[in-house]
C-alpha cells in the first residue's frame, strides 16, 4: 500500500486565505461534523449552513463524485448561491471497495456511526488484509452554475478496536499511513490540525481552495 503524499499544513496558507476572503457558499449537508470540518479547513470562505427548507437528493449514485455533484447542484438551484457538497467514505480492499458511497448507511438507513463501524469491524475480523482508504469528493457550483470537482484520498489500516474520542464516522478505527509506521494512533486520537493535514477531506478542500484562487 502506498501512503498519500505528505501534507505539511492543516489549512490554506495565509495567501490563500486572503485571496479567498470574498468567497461565500452554502454547504449542501445536514451533517454538522462535515460542516465544522470544512469551516476549520476553508478558513477564508464564508460557509453557510443549508437552509432548512432545501431538500437534498438521495445519495444513491455509484460514485462519491456523482453524489457530491448532485447535492451541490441541488443546493445551488434552491438558493441561487455558490454551493459546496462533499461525499465521502471508507473503502476496504478485502471487501472489494465496500462500504464506499454507502459508508454513512452501511448498517442500515438510520444506522449510527457506531453501528456502521461495528459492522465493518466484524466483516474484517477474519481478514488478513486490513488496508482501507478514506475517499472524499468535493463538488463546487459557483453562482453562475459553473462546476468544479476535486477529490482527496488517505490510505490507512483498520484497527481491531476503536480508540479515541475525536472525529466521527470510522475515525476511531482508522489508522492513517501518513503518520508513519511507528505511530498507531487512529484519526480519532489526532488533534484537529494533524487530522486535517492528512485527511481525505482536508486534501480535497485544499485542492478546492486552489481552484477558487485560480478563478481570480
Amino acid at each position: 500500500m502506498t501512503p498519500c503524499d505528505p501534507v505539511r499544513v492543516a489549512r490554506p496558507s495565509d495567501k490563500l486565505a486572503r485571496l479567498m476572503a470574498l468567497e461565500r457558499a452554502v454547504v449542501a449537508t445536514r451533517n454538522e461534523h462535515k460542516l465544522r470540518e470544512l469551516r476549520e479547513i476553508l478558513t477564508g470562505v464564508e460557509l453557510l449552513p443549508l437552509p432548512a427548507d432545501v431538500e437534498l437528493p438521495r445519495e444513491d449514485a455509484e460514485t462519491f463524485a456523482e453524489n457530491a455533484l448532485d447535492k451541490a447542484r441541488a443546493a445551488h438551484a434552491a438558493t441561487g448561491l455558490a454551493a459546496i457538497a462533499d461525499d465521502s467514505g471508507i473503502v476496504a480492499s478485502a471487501l472489494g471497495g465496500r462500504p464506499g458511497p454507502r459508508s454513512a448507511r452501511y448498517a442500515g438507513t438510520d444506522a449510527t456511526d457506531e453501528e456502521n463501524l461495528n459492522l465493518l469491524l466484524s466483516e474484517l475480523a477474519d481478514k488478513d488484509d486490513r488496508s482501507v482508504a478514506y475517499v472524499a469528493a468535493l463538488a463546487y457550483v459557483d453562482a453562475d452554475g459553473n462546476e468544479k470537482l476535486v477529490e482527496g484520498r488517505c490510505e490507512g489500516t483498520l484497527a481491531e478496536q476503536p480508540r479515541g474520542t475525536g472525529g466521527f464516522g470510522y475515525d476511531p478505527a482508522f489508522v492513517p499511513a501518513d503518520t508513519g509506521p511507528d505511530d498507531d494512533r487512529t484519526m480519532a486520537e489526532l488533534d484537529p490540525d494533524e487530522k486535517h493535514a492528512i485527511s481525505h477531506r482536508g486534501r480535497a478542500a485544499r485542492r478546492l481552495a486552489e481552484v477558487l484562487v485560480s478563478k481570480r
